[in-house]
C-alpha cells in the first residue's frame, strides 16, 4: 500500500469587508445628531476638509444671494408706493430682516418640524392612532394630566368625571399609553415607573431579569436607594449578593423618570426636547416628493487651497513631507464626503421605496398602513435588509400631514391592521360579536392574510376581549 502526496492549487472565495464598507456602515447608522458631532469632528482634525457657507431659503432650499429667495419671497409689491420693485429685507423698517427670517421659519417644514415636535406630539399621534376618535379627547386630557417627569397627576375617576367616560373608558387609554415609549409613562410613581419597565424588559426577552427584581422594586425601592441591602435581603428571603445584582441592574438598565429616557434631539432650549426629521416627505399638487434633510443642513467639499496643492504634487517645489501631508489628508477627506453621499443615497432610495409602498398610508392615514418588512424593501432596491436597517435606525421621518415619526412606522406591519381589527370590533352586532377566525376570514377577503392565532394576538395588545367574553 502506497500513499502518495500531492498538492494542488483550487481558487475559493471569500467574501471579505474592507475597511472603506466599515466605514461606510458606521457612518450609515448614525442619527442625525451623532452625524453632526462625527462632521464637526473631522472638520477640526482634518484641515483639508471644508464646510461650504452658502445661504439657503429656509422654504425652499435655494441658494439665495441677498435676504430674499426670488422663489419663494414675494417679488412684487403692486400696491406698494415703490412702482412694483423688488422687496427685501432690507426695504423693511426696523427689525424687518427678523421678522422676514420669522415669516420664513413659519412655512419650513424642517423649522416647522424642529420647533413643534414634542413628547406631548409623539404621545397624541400614537394614541390618536391606537384608540378610537370618540377616546381621543379623553387621551388629549390624559396627556395634559401629565407632570414634567412624565407622571399621571389625577386618578382615573377624575380623569373620568373631567371628561365625561367611564372609568373603563379612561383604563383603555392608559392600557393603549403604557405601550408606548418612553416605557413608564404616565405611571403615577417611580416605583409603578420602574415595576413597568421591568414588565416590558421581560416580555422583550433581550436583557436578564435578576431573581425577585419585582419585589424588591415594588416593595423596598426606599431601601435600595439607601443601600440596605441586608435588610432588604431578610426581609425578601434572598441573598445579600442577589440584592446588590438587582440594584446595579435598576441602575444600569431603568430611569426612574419617563421623560428623561425620551431620546431626541435637544433644542438650544434644553428643556424642550425635539425631534429633528432626517427626511421630508411632501405632497406638492398632489405628487409625493422625498428630500434627504442633510443636503439642507451642511455641505462638504475639500479646502480649495488643499486642491490646489494636490494638482501640483508632481511639481519639484514640493518636498516629500509635503506630498504625504497633501495626499493624507485630501485622500481622506475625499473618502468623508464619499460615505456621506453614499449614506444620502442610500436614505433617498430606502424612502423612495417606502413612500411608493406606503403612498395610501401617507395620504390617507395609519389605518391605511400595508404589512411591510425590511427585507422587502431590501429586494425592492437591491440592498441587503441588514443595510436597510441600518439606514433607518434612529432616524425620522416628516409626513405630508406635518408629523413627524421614526421610519420603524412604516414596518409596524402590525399597526394598520391592528386598527382595522379594532374597526371591525367597533361596528359588530353586540349580540352576535365576531370570532377571531371571522376577523381573519374578513381581513382575507380585504386582502390581508392572517392566521386567527395572529389575529388573537393583536386582539389581546388591543386590550379586547375574545367574542365570547364581548357578547351582550
Amino acid at each position: 500500500m502506497s500513499v502518495e502526496i500531492s498538492q494542488q492549487l483550487q481558487p475559493v472565495m471569500h467574501v471579505k469587508v474592507t475597511p472603506k464598507q466599515i466605514a461606510a456602515n458606521y457612518i450609515l447608522q448614525m442619527s442625525s445628531v451623532e452625524l453632526q458631532e462625527a462632521i464637526a469632528q473631522e472638520l477640526d482634525e482634518n484641515p483639508a476638509l471644508e464646510m461650504q457657507e452658502q445661504a439657503t431659503c429656509p422654504i425652499c432650499g435655494s441658494p439665495i444671494a441677498g435676504n430674499y429667495c426670488t422663489e419663494c419671497m414675494p417679488r412684487k409689491a403692486e400696491d406698494a408706493e415703490d412702482g412694483g420693485r423688488l422687496t427685501s429685507a432690507d426695504d423693511l423698517p426696523g427689525d424687518g430682516q427678523t421678522r422676514l427670517r420669522d415669516e420664513a421659519d413659519e412655512f419650513d417644514p424642517i423649522a416647522r418640524a424642529e420647533a413643534d415636535f414634542t413628547l406631548e406630539d409623539h404621545l397624541t399621534w400614537n394614541l390618536h392612532a391606537l384608540l378610537p376618535s370618540r377616546l381621543h379627547p379623553v387621551a388629549d386630557h390624559v396627556i395634559g394630566a401629565l407632570d414634567s417627569n412624565g407622571f399621571l397627576t389625577q386618578t382615573d375617576v377624575e380623569i373620568a368625571d373631567a371628561t365625561g367616560v367611564t372609568v373603563d373608558d379612561v383604563e383603555e387609554v392608559l392600557a393603549a399609553m403604557k405601550g408606548l415609549e418612553p416605557i413608564g409613562i404616565g405611571s403615577r410613581s417611580i416605583t409603578e415607573s420602574l415595576l413597568a419597565q421591568i414588565e416590558y424588559l421581560r416580555e422583550q426577552g433581550e436583557v436578564e431579569i435578576p431573581a425577585r427584581a419585582e419585589e424588591v422594586v415594588g416593595q423596598h425601592l426606599a431601601d435600595l436607594g439607601e443601600r440596605r441591602f441586608r435588610e432588604v435581603a431578610a426581609s425578601v428571603g434572598i441573598t445579600q449578593r442577589d440584592v446588590i445584582g438587582v440594584w446595579e441592574f435598576v441602575k444600569g438598565n431603568l430611569n426612574p423618570y419617563p421623560t428623561a429616557a425620551f431620546t431626541a434631539a435637544v433644542s438650544p432650549d434644553a428643556s424642550r426636547p425635539i425631534i429633528r426629521p432626517d427626511v421630508l416627505i411632501r405632497d406638492i399638487d398632489g405628487e409625493l416628493t422625498v428630500e434627504v434633510v442633510e443636503s439642507r443642513r451642511f455641505s462638504l467639499r475639500v479646502a480649495p487651497i488643499y486642491s490646489s496643492l494636490s494638482s501640483k504634487l508632481r511639481s519639484n517645489e514640493t518636498t516629500e513631507v509635503e506630498k504625504q501631508h497633501v495626499r493624507q489628508y485630501v485622500g481622506r477627506a475625499k473618502f468623508f464626503i464619499d460615505n456621506i453621499n453614499r449614506r444620502r443615497a442610500t436614505i433617498q432610495r430606502i424612502a423612495e421605496a417606502l413612500v411608493d409602498r406606503q403612498r395610501d398610508y401617507l395620504v390617507n392615514g395609519v389605518q391605511h398602513l400595508v404589512p411591510l418588512t425590511r427585507a422587502e424593501v431590501g429586494e425592492l432596491i437591491g440592498m441587503h435588509e441588514s443595510t436597510v436597517s441600518r439606514a433607518t435606525a434612529e432616524k425620522y421621518v416628516m409626513i405630508p400631514s406635518g408629523e413627524v415619526v421614526p421610519f420603524s412606522h412604516f414596518f409596524t406591519a402590525s399597526l394598520g391592521v391592528k386598527d382595522q381589527i379594532k374597526r371591525m370590533i367597533e361596528a359588530e352586532d353586540p349580540k352576535h360579536p365576531l370570532s377571531d377566525q371571522e376577523i381573519a376570514d374578513a381581513l382575507a377577503e380585504e386582502g390581508i392574510a392572517l392566521a386567527r392565532r395572529t389575529v388573537a394576538k393583536y386582539r389581546d395588545e388591543l386590550q379586547i376581549l375574545p367574542a365570547r367574553l364581548r357578547h351582550r
